[in-house]
Formats: C-alpha cells, structure tokens, sequence
C-alpha cells in the first residue's frame, strides 16, 4: 500500500514537472523577477497600490488577470512579484483570484464545451467575489497591508523614477513568451513539418513509461511522455547551473549562469515541439509554438544584451532565483501530496455527495477541486465528465471556482509568501464565496425565482459584511502575526 502511494505521488510529481512547469511556470517566475527588480514601485503602487482608487485598482488587477490562461501554480509567482513591488494586498488577491478562475481562454472553453449560461455565471461570480475577497482581505489585515508598504520593495536594480523603455520591452516579450507557451490555438499547437529520428521503433519506450506513470484522463493522472523525460533532465540539469550561477549573479555572469540560460532556453525549445513515438522512430513535429518561442527569445536576447543595463540583468537574475527558491520546493511537496491522496479518493464520493444542489453537495465540489487538483483548462473536461455522471450544475460551478484557486501546492506557497494567518483567511473565503456562487447559480438552475435568489445573495453579502466590519473594527493598529 505505501509503495502505491509513493508511486502515485511520485508520478503525479513527474508528469506535472514534464507537462506543466516549463512553458508557464517558467516564464512565470522571469516576469515575477523582471516586475521585482525591473518595475519602479511608483508604477504599480499608481495603480494597484493601497492608496490607489478602489475604482481604479481591484478592475485594474481582474483585467490584468484575464488575459492570463494560468493556473494556481503559475499565477502565485506573478502574484509575489506585484505584492512584493507595492500593489496592495486586495487588488494583489483579487488578481491571484481572478486570474485562474476567469481568465478570457478558460471563459470561452467553459462556453463551449458545458455551456453559455455556466460561463457567463463563472465570469460574473467570479468577478464580483474576486473583488470581494479582495477588499474584505484589505479590510481584515489594513495594519500589515500598510506595514507592508512602508517595507517597500525589495532588489531594485532600476532605482527610482519611470520605468525605461529597455525594461518595459522586456517585460512585455515574457509576457508574450507566456501566452505563446500557453494558448492552445490552432497556429500554435499544429506541426508545420515534422521529422523523424530513426531511432528504432519507439512505442515500447512509450510502453514503458504508462507502466511507471500510469495515464488515467477521469482521474487526471497525465503520465509521462518521451518528450517529458527529456524536460525532467533538463529541469535537473537546469537547477545545477542555477544553484552555481544564480546564487552569486551579483558578482556578475560566470560560466555556470550562462550554461543556465541556455539550457533554460533550449528547454522552452523542447518543450514547444509536438513529439510522439512511431515505429519508425521518434516523429518531431516543429509547431507554430516552437518558431513563436524562438522569436521570442531570440528578441529578449537582443534587448538583454543592447536595452537592459548589465545591474539590471543581475537583479532580474537574482529576483527570479529569490522566487525559485522560495516557490519551487513547496510547490513540488505539493504536487506529489496531491498524487498520494489522488491514490486513496475515489471521484465517485464526490459525484455521489454533490447530486444535488445542497450545502453539502457544493462544499464537496469546493473539496475535490483543492485535493484533485488538475492544471489550467483541464478542468474543464473534467467538469464535463462530472456533468455527465450527475453532478448537479451547482456544485459543479463551485468545483470550476474552487480547482484553479485552491490546489494544495498553491495553498502552501501562498502561505510562504503571505503567512499562515492570511493564507487561512484567504482560503476560507474562496471556499466560502465558491460555496454560495455554486448555491446561487444552482437554484437558478433548479427553477427558483431570481428575486428571491437575489434577496438571498444580498443578505449573504450584507451579513457577511457585518462581519467583516465588526472583525476589521476589533483588530488593533499594530501589524498582526502572521
């Protein structure tokens, strides 16, 4: 039994690492450096900063946050980095909230695959209660949100003043290497050409790769491909370097630093192709992903080394690797948890406890998305399928807002970055406010009046607020313990 569960969690951690870290995690953590080092704080805190209007700064933060089709894992790093550069603590929530739960690509998937209706809900709940939750977590923790602020950002290798054109270019080409890894559109993930390694029939390695990570699409279990063991060795080969060249970039680039951007580069290359096995070899297609990643990296090359300051390069380095280190280790603790517990939870308790549109049945929703977790718009398909085995509509939104939110790994970086108090805070009101979206939407669903669903909603949110007020009211002015 415990081999099984160590096989599971292992897998789980090896399937994750080679479909899901490189060409959105990756970028992910350069932004969030390229933000910390690069980015003037006045810029942020202008627009998402405590002081900054709330009509400005909460839509600013959800519209920021819907043009990334991230998940939990990927958008706590771009969280960090706005949070740590001087955005407030609300807007910064309500962006972690808003991005994964709502994005434009997860919106239009959810439309067409359940449904208009569930995605319209999806866009407007989660709008509203991603604002909420920003403002209530302002209002609980005002004192530590202004001690926060007056710490002030960290690394700055910009100084004061605008942000330079240099920067802003290459802020914005991470940006673009982002989307390209991660929108799944036709001109990006067809071959163009493929070629064939002549390596030998193939499909015995694949064989044996299902046998050692097991591939189970109902139960979200990915497996491992021949293309992602490659990835895995070269994210090994990858934290070698970084370890020895990053560590000390402020000294400057030596060797080990270089051979760790290259190999960084050529495993974004890797991992853009389309591979599969054959009998006659190994068949490497060369998608539109992979030509838009190189483009992209060829052009952040050339602003690194013509537009960018070389102490700008050693603190986006040295911001980037800050947040590696302070993410990666929990998040991979947190994947392969949520491969042993996958091994012992039967989605069938789930479906069977939210048939209906009860407390009960919405709270189990908001349960299987934090333990099952499943990468961004895989769970999609997944709801489907939990459609289609009865689940009721309700729990079913819940589960949609719940599982890009509240993945175990992203709970546990979260609380690295923000403490233990705020993390439980923030979690509780996820689970809270995706409990009564999925009440909510399922009793429209179920055929009662909107009036009352309305009076009901409001009452919620009145009390609620009451709450909130009186909680906020009690705490003193010094900052809390986290």
């Amino acid at each position: 039994m415990i081999g099984q569960l160590l096989q599971s969690g292992l897998g789980n951690l090896a399937a994750y690492l080679a479909a899901h870290v490189l060409l959105c995690l990756v970028p992910a953590f350069f932004i969030a450096g390229a933000m910390a080092a690069l980015i003037p704080q006045e810029s942020v805190t202008r627009f998402l900063g405590r002081d900054a209007p709330k009509a400005v700064s909460y839509p600013a933060a959800a519209a920021a946050g819907s043009l990334l089709a991230v998940c939990s894992c990927t958008i706590v790093p771009l969280f960090a980095g706005i949070y740590r550069k001087g955005a407030g603590l609300g807007p910064a929530i309500t962006f972690l909230f808003f991005a994964p739960a709502a994005n434009i690509l997860a919106l239009v998937y959810t439309g067409g695959v359940i449904g208009v209706d569930l995605a319209g809900a999806r866009f407007i709940l989660s709008l509203a209660f991603g604002i909420g939750i920003g403002m209530i977590m302002a209002l609980l923790f005002r004192a530590d949100d202004a001690a926060h602020e007056e710490a002030g950002g960290g690394f700055a290798g910009s100084g004061a003043g605008g942000m330079g054109r240099g920067a802003l270019a290459f802020l914005l080409l991470w940006v673009g290497l982002l989307l390209a890894g991660t929108l799944k559109l036709a001109f990006l993930t067809d071959a163009a050409f493929e070629v064939t390694l002549p390596v030998g029939d193939t499909r015995p390695w694949q064989a044996a790769l299902d046998g050692l990570v097991p591939h189970d699409a109902g139960r979200g279990e990915e497996g491992v491909s021949i293309q992602g063991v490659a990835l895995i060795a070269l994210l090994a080969a990858i934290g070698l370097c970084a370890w020895k060249g990053f560590e000390g970039i402020h000294e400057g680039f030596n060797a080990w630093a270089r051979a760790g951007l290259g190999l960084i580069a050529a495993t974004l290359l890797v991992a853009a192709l389309a591979v599969r096995e054959s009998a006659a070899g190994l068949a490497i297609g060369f998608t539109g992903k992979f030509f838009a990643v190189a483009a992209f990296l060829a052009a952040l090359s050339a602003v690194g080394r013509w537009m960018i300051a070389r102490e700008d390069l050693h603190a986006w380095l040295w911001e980037s690797w800050r947040f590696i280190r302070q993410i990666f280790p929990l998040l991979v603790a947190g994947v392969f948890v949520v491969g042993v517990l996958r091994a012992l939870i039967r989605p069938e308790w789930i479906q069977a406890l939210a048939g209906t549109n009860s407390v009960a049945g919405n709270l189990a929703g908001v349960a299987f998305g934090v333990v099952m977790y499943f990468p961004t718009l895989v769970e999609v398909p997944i709801a489907k399928m939990f459609l289609d085995l009865g689940m009721h509509r309700g729990p079913l939104l819940a589960y949609l807002m719940a599982d890009p939110e509240l993945s175990l790994q992203s709970i546990l970086i979260i609380s690295a970055i923000l403490g233990r108090r705020k993390t439980a805070a923030y979690v509780g009101l996820v689970a809270l406010f995706s409990t009564a979206a999925g009440l909510a939407y399922g009793a429209w669903v179920d055929g009662a009046p909107p009036l009352a669903i309305a009076i009901a909603v409001a009452a919620f949110i009145g009390l609620l607020a009451a709450l909130v007020a009186r909680a906020g009211a009690s705490h003193h002015a010094t900052p809390q313990g986290t």
